[in-house]
């Protein structure tokens, strides 16, 4: 790997904390505030995608040389990898465990089925060519959380394609208490974060050990989604399939985060309060059907 920027006059810092998760869920608009406040060294980029970068040998790690950001001023003391597939991926929390099992960790949390329409819709904005909806509820449909790569696919293809595997939140929490102790995870839920947003970001620095901002900075929404792409609107049959797909999941999920999950579209149509139709016209509204 090559260094992202070039070596400052104050040297460089080892990343020291990590949001691990969840892809589309205010990680981007969390990890940018943090990155303001005075002791904290902006990243050369928001993810670094190591611990999931799968031709890195692992059996060697040289993390001086491969896992440092520039310190851009000599009051830095802190510096953050945001990479939200690292709570998903296989064996990524292994590698940060090995890197530094002190490492406190931030997980994001939002309702699966938006965050997963979400996802669609971020890869239809930058590539019209990636799947339609159909086929990328179908490409990789797993019943449970994988907890390995598949060796038939590219990586980075999985990666872009593994929307509805990232949605077993309560498998992937699991998995990361017996990784890491559950005092080094802070866990917000994204519609409770941005509506108190100011408070979020006090637990956050909280938690970092950092002083909390004596003057927050204005909440931005950072790298939102298009506000229409092109392809296929989901079905209310697609979404009453998707939410009993996750019914388990999210039951283990409500047991170990001990978060709020009843507004969350998934838990009101399994609870037969939100008829998944409804749900399937708001998202219509951000879908341009497909023209011969």
């Amino acid at each position: 790997m090559n260094r992202p920027e070039p070596e400052t006059d104050f040297g460089r810092m080892a990343y020291n904390f990590s949001i691990v998760g969840v892809q589309k869920s205010g990680t981007s608009t969390l990890s940018g505030t943090i990155s303001q406040h005075r002791l904290v060294c902006r990243p050369p980029r928001k993810e670094a995608h190591f611990f999931n970068n799968e031709e890195y040998d692992w059996s060697q790690p040289d993390y001086e040389r491969d896992y440092t950001a520039p310190r851009r001023a000599r009051i830095h003391t802190m510096v953050g990898d945001s990479t939200p597939v690292y709570l998903f991926w296989p064996n990524a929390l292994e590698r940060m465990r090995a890197y530094n099992p002190d490492l406190p960790l931030i997980a994001v949390f939002r309702d699966p089925l938006e965050r997963l329409f979400s996802h669609w819709t971020m890869l239809r904005t930058r590539n019209p060519d990636w799947p339609d909806w159909p086929g990328f509820l179908t490409e990789f449909r797993p019943t449970t959380l994988p907890m390995t790569v598949p060796t038939d696919v590219k990586p980075m293809r999985y990666k872009h394609m593994s929307g509805i595997a990232r949605g077993y939140y309560g498998a992937q929490l699991e998995h990361g208490f017996s990784v890491f102790p559950r005092e080094q995870w802070l866990l917000l839920e994204f519609r409770q974060m941005l509506a108190s947003f100011n408070p979020s970001v006090d637990r956050a620095t909280d938690h970092l050990g950092l002083p909390r901002f004596e003057e927050h900075p204005p909440l931005r929404n950072r790298y939102a989604g298009a506000e229409l792409v092109s392809g296929t609107a989901p079905t209310a049959d697609d979404l009453a399939a998707l939410a009993e797909l996750y019914a388990a999941d999210l039951a283990v999920f409500d047991k170990v985060s001990g978060l709020d999950t009843s507004e969350w579209p998934t838990t009101r149509i399994l609870a037969g309060t939100l008829d998944p139709g409804e749900l399937a016209a708001r998202f219509a509204t951000k879908v341009a059907p497909l023209t011969s």
